[in-house]
């Protein structure tokens, strides 16, 4: 760039040299009033066309050729906080808007992997802690039985039982975690098939009212859709979808006497479910972030209880594969509603 100014300056000069040289040797031959009038004239509209054109490339091509060897610079720095700007219609400026788009394409891929490394290093640290409290309880446990504290049947019963538990909480969130690796990468496979919607929540409700009850939790359902509506689904992640809202429910839950009721709706073309709660609730400073991948509610209090921070994300993106929706209601205090929507099968749909 450096090299074409120069030479711009050299060319400007040539055009108005030459002429002016040509003007002075015609005045040395020869003395003519008129034909130097002709050539003052002709050098003049050289000179301007010299410098119109000087000017024209200067602007045109100079400044803008300048302005991406800037930005090429910056780039190669690794700064993308910039704005090329290029107001020409012509092929210079068409360049500098590719190359501004680039930029922005840059700068986006720039923060999704920073945002991606923040996440994945919230991810290790969760999962670290999650892993790390199950095991030490199930060592604890397992310290208490050769150290002969389980002394009566009772006693050792309930400490293998403790320690099945902590083991199936530690299953369950690495296969969370190698469920969410799957839906990450877009990997995650479907089954879709045909399914009486009230008859899968049916046996829902019984699995979770036994688990409710083992942890003192009312637990209630109730449907008003009739057994032949049909959906398409995924048994196992709607299953998976429903387990993870009761879980999110379970480890807010503030209540001495928790409830969970699930209800089930017929909503003209689709199927609304509505799992709510008595918990502690949601403000409305988190609610529109529940959905949020590795978002916690108040972590700095919550590391105690545990959890991902994926679980309600990993329920987002399984019912948007299913062609539904999920949204949150919740007041502090009394209680959280996670509510999601499934369209109901139509006769001649195709099962993918």
């Amino acid at each position: 760039m450096k090299n074409l100014k120069p030479r711009l300056f050299f060319v400007f000069l040539t055009l108005t040299l030459i002429p002016m040289v040509l003007f002075l040797m015609g005045i040395w031959r020869r003395s003519d009033t008129r034909l130097t009038q002709v050539l003052i004239s002709g050098i003049a509209v050289l000179v301007c066309i010299a410098f119109s054109m000087a000017l024209w490339v200067y602007t045109t091509i100079l400044q803008p050729l300048e302005k991406l060897q800037e930005a090429t610079r910056k780039i190669k720095e690794g700064d993308l906080d910039f704005t090329l700007d290029s107001d020409e219609d012509n092929e210079i400026g068409k360049l500098c808007q590719d190359f501004e788009e680039m930029r922005i394409r840059l700068k986006e891929n720039q923060e999704e992997k920073i945002q991606y490394d923040q996440d994945s290093k919230e991810l290790i640290s969760n999962i670290s802690h999650d892993l790390k409290t199950p095991i030490t309880a199930i060592k604890g446990y397992v310290e208490g039985i050769m150290d002969g504290v389980a002394s009566s049947p009772e006693k050792l019963d309930k400490y293998i039982r403790t320690i099945y538990n902590k083991a199936n909480d530690m299953d369950r969130l690495i296969d969370e975690l190698t469920f969410y690796t799957k839906i990450d990468t877009n990997k995650m496979p479907y089954n879709f098939k045909k399914i009486s919607i009230d008859e899968f929540f049916h046996d829902c409700a019984d699995e979770v009212g036994l688990d409710m009850e083992a942890r003192n939790i009312n637990f209630s359902f109730s449907s008003n859709v009739k057994p032949d509506v049909l959906v398409i689904a995924d048994v196992e992640q709607l299953r998976r979808v429903v387990n993870n809202i009761i879980s999110n429910s379970v480890k807010y839950m503030d209540k001495e006497k928790g409830s969970i009721h699930i209800e089930l709706a017929d909503d003209r073309d689709f199927i609304r479910v509505d799992i709510r709660d008595n918990g502690r609730g949601i403000s409305n400073h988190d609610l529109p972030h529940i959905f949020d991948r590795f978002y916690r509610v108040d972590s700095s209090r919550n590391l105690s209880r545990g959890g991902s921070g994926i679980g309600l994300s990993i329920v987002k993106k399984i019912i948007e594969d299913h062609g539904g929706k999920v949204w949150a209601r919740s007041k502090e205090g009394e209680g959280t509603e996670i509510l999601f929507s499934l369209r109901k099968y139509q006769e001649g749909e195709t099962v993918e």
